[in-house]
């Protein structure tokens, strides 16, 4: 793996200045979640685990509760409720249902539930494995609840695995507006039993300028709408009209003031297939238009947006269950907000820009709870200009995610990468960060990614909250292999709770300024710095101030650290001066300073010619003891022997050098492999080594093909 860089944070990180406080990040949730685990049960608690394709590993806080048949968990009302929204998991292939009682008395309705629309399997995206193991099922009770009543729920003909709980307080079916075309008047069935897509498009006809009204029901739609434009379709709310419809809007253009709300749209898609358009909305509503209080379920896609969507808002919406993003801005938002809205269970990204053909600008996700998104990320912004990702609320990421992932991953071209400003603000990452399997190592709760290109866009993160990562909290990675700069970055104000690793893992070239980060429970180290490819360029870590808790660094870039390890003894027979980073008074064409420390004895470092003295600096990254330097040129016959005098000089600051070894000429001889050794004092410690070369018999110049510093004699 890649050896270490530069690490610039000043040692003692003693003093932090708390954020300002702040309302609380997420939606504002018209329901009261509680966990199975901390229910009373007859069944058996699971996790917490995160090994993906595990079902903890898919589950609320990682825990869940698994029923036998016959076996039950009772649940205390937190609030009053006349409804229960479950979300469940049974084995592959089989269904049952959940009877329910409140305060001892069996209720006459049940809860199907089913494996239909769980085990998805993507073959074609590398890492992943079968997954989507939960489902969600609501039903309303026909009784109110109090809190503190008594909530059972009993597996019937199946196993079934109970996550959490949602109570909530349903409103009564709304009324017609004055003035609307009722979709019941053009021949729609409320039944569910006929086929009303003829309805819907000729209330929608009707109704141009006006309100398209849906009465509470069930109405099957059988192929998806479009030409919809200037008009408002309504529903009784949420839990009372319900759209059974796997592609409820599919168009690419629209003149826009579309206004979609209160209603349900419940699909039918048990698979991911990339080609269909199975989403409830999928390209246009055209500019000015907006989407709320809507319920979105099995589906591929909530929200897949292309064309012109200026200045839409998405607010106060559930999507539950997609098989990919819950939504995708897919080029060419200006001005979207989406906000307020609650998703759990997705597929793939959560919530997604994606600046494919023209970029996002000026959009923004805001104040989104995101729970259990099991193959991506909660928030993906992948390019895009001027972008916005504020007090979102993001928990339980499973494989090849983050919490919030900020990236130039293009996946194809024509891509525009991220430019002007990104502001992170004000977000809480809960148990987030996963092993990506392609990588063999973990992905960070917040990553900033260079996958296709350098990050040139000012990247602004602040006020972060960061609690129980498994491994770490801030990642920064070149996620294609190549060492491109993750730069301009500032995190300001962040508090760090028990992450599993590191605070920061820095895998490319680049460099971010830290103010104010607090961290408590560190599992292995403050900081991994390890850019990839070995001597790609440092990664600069600059102290801000006000940073505590997290000042120590993993010390040996070979090897990743586990959740909860420690440090690593330092290997005693370390090269110090290995993939350190390097200066010089100069160099000559391609022989540049970091050839001395790359490992390679075939390489070289040489200086300028004719231009004695010359010298090599090496940043040891931390104050060492070092107790003897090899000094190597390549080891073959074409080098011939030659004498260079040396002057050893060290310093702790990179300012000030005092002379460890004066001025010694040492043999370099092809016969003995064209190495020597330097004996040190005892007592010598020392961050920056420099060596001063003022003569050498063999070139006119300063060369050397390695430099390697030990801590043994």
């Amino acid at each position: 793996m890649p050896t270490a860089m530069t690490v610039a944070l000043a040692a003692g990180l003693l003093t932090a200045t708390a954020p300002t406080a702040r309302a609380a990040a997420g939606a504002t949730l018209p329901f009261t979640s509680v966990e199975a685990e901390s229910a009373t049960t007859t069944g058996t608690k699971i996790g917490p685990d995160q090994t993906q394709g595990t079902l903890a590993s898919e589950a609320s806080g990682r825990r869940a509760v698994r029923l036998n048949s016959g076996q039950r968990v009772e649940f205390t009302a937190p609030r009053a409720a006349n409804a229960l929204n479950v979300a469940y998991s049974v084995p592959d292939g089989q269904s049952g249902s959940l009877n329910v009682y409140v305060n001892g008395t069996k209720l006459a309705k049940t809860i199907a539930v089913t494996s239909k629309y769980s085990y998805v399997d993507t073959g074609w995206i590398a890492g992943a494995r079968t997954h989507h193991f939960y489902d969600n099922a609501r039903l309303l009770l026909g009784q109110n609840v109090q809190p503190g009543d008594k909530v059972a729920l009993e597996a019937t003909n199946a196993q079934v695995t109970v996550d959490v709980a949602d109570f909530e307080q349903v409103a009564g079916a709304a009324s017609q507006p004055a003035g609307s075309v009722s979709v019941t008047s053009k021949g729609a069935d409320p039944s569910g039993q006929g086929d009303s897509t003829q309805a819907f498009r000729d209330a929608i006809a009707s109704a141009q300028g006006g309100v398209v009204w849906i009465p509470p029901g069930e109405y099957r739609l059988t192929s998806s709408l479009s030409g919809v434009q200037n008009v408002t379709l309504q529903g009784a709310g949420s839990w009372h009209s319900v759209v059974r419809s796997s592609r409820f809007i599919d168009q690419s253009s629209s003149s826009g003031g579309v206004h979609i709300k209160d209603f349900a749209v419940i699909g039918e898609v048990t698979e991911r297939v990339d080609s269909n358009p199975d989403n409830f909305v999928n390209g246009s509503l055209g500019p000015n238009s907006s989407v709320s209080g809507m319920w979105l379920q099995h589906l591929k896609v909530g929200l897949w947006l292309m064309g012109n969507n200026d200045n839409l808002v998405v607010e106060n919406n559930r999507f539950l269950d997609m098989t990919a993003d819950g939504l995708n801005l897919n080029g060419n938002a200006r001005g979207v907000k989406v906000r307020g809205n609650f998703l759990r269970n997705q597929g793939d990204d959560a919530l997604a820009m994606w600046s494919l053909n023209a970029p996002d600008v000026s959009s923004s996700f805001e104040n989104n709870t995101i729970t259990q998104p099991n193959l991506a990320n909660g928030i993906a912004i992948y390019g895009g200009t001027d972008i916005t990702v504020r007090n979102n609320l993001i928990s339980d990421t499973n494989a090849l995610g983050s919490g919030i992932a900020i990236s130039n991953q293009k996946f194809m071209d024509p891509f525009h990468p991220l430019s002007g400003t990104i502001t992170v603000d004000g977000n809480t990452l809960v148990r987030t960060g996963a092993m990506n399997p392609n990588w063999n190592h973990p992905m960070g709760a917040l990553r900033v990614d260079s996958y296709d290109s350098a990050i040139e866009a000012q990247v602004k993160i602040t006020n972060t909250t960061i609690t129980d990562s498994p491994y770490s909290a801030f990642e920064f990675v070149s996620g294609g292999g190549r060492g491109l700069a993750a730069k301009n970055v500032t995190v300001d104000g962040a508090t760090v709770r028990n992450t599993g690793t590191v605070v920061v893992q820095a895998e490319t070239q680049g460099a971010a300024t830290f103010r104010n980060v607090t961290a408590t429970g560190v599992g292995a180290a403050g900081v991994y710095n390890c850019p990839y490819p070995a001597n790609s360029g440092p990664f600069t870590l600059t102290d801000g101030g006000g940073n505590s808790g997290w000042s120590s660094t993993w010390s040996d870039c070979s090897t990743w650290p586990q959740p909860g390890q420690s440090n690593p003894d330092p290997d005693p027979a370390r090269n110090l001066a290995k993939g350190r980073p390097a200066t010089a008074t100069g160099s000559q064409d391609v022989y540049t300073p970091g050839k001395a420390v790359d490992g390679d004895a075939d390489s070289y470092w040489e200086s300028g010619n004719n231009a004695f003295p010359q010298s090599l600096t090496i940043d040891l990254g931390s104050s060492e003891a070092v107790r003897r330097l090899v000094l190597k040129l390549p080891p073959s016959s074409a080098w011939g022997a030659r004498t260079q005098t040396v002057t050893v000089l060290g310093s702790t600051d990179g300012s000030n050098f005092s002379t460890v070894v004066g001025a010694t000429g040492y043999r370099f001889d092809p016969a003995t492999g064209n190495t020597v050794t330097v004996a040190l004092p005892g007592g010598t410690a020392l961050r920056h080594l420099r060596l001063s070369v003022s003569a050498n018999t063999g070139w006119p110049a300063a060369q050397f093909s390695e430099v390697e510093a030990y801590p043994t004699s």
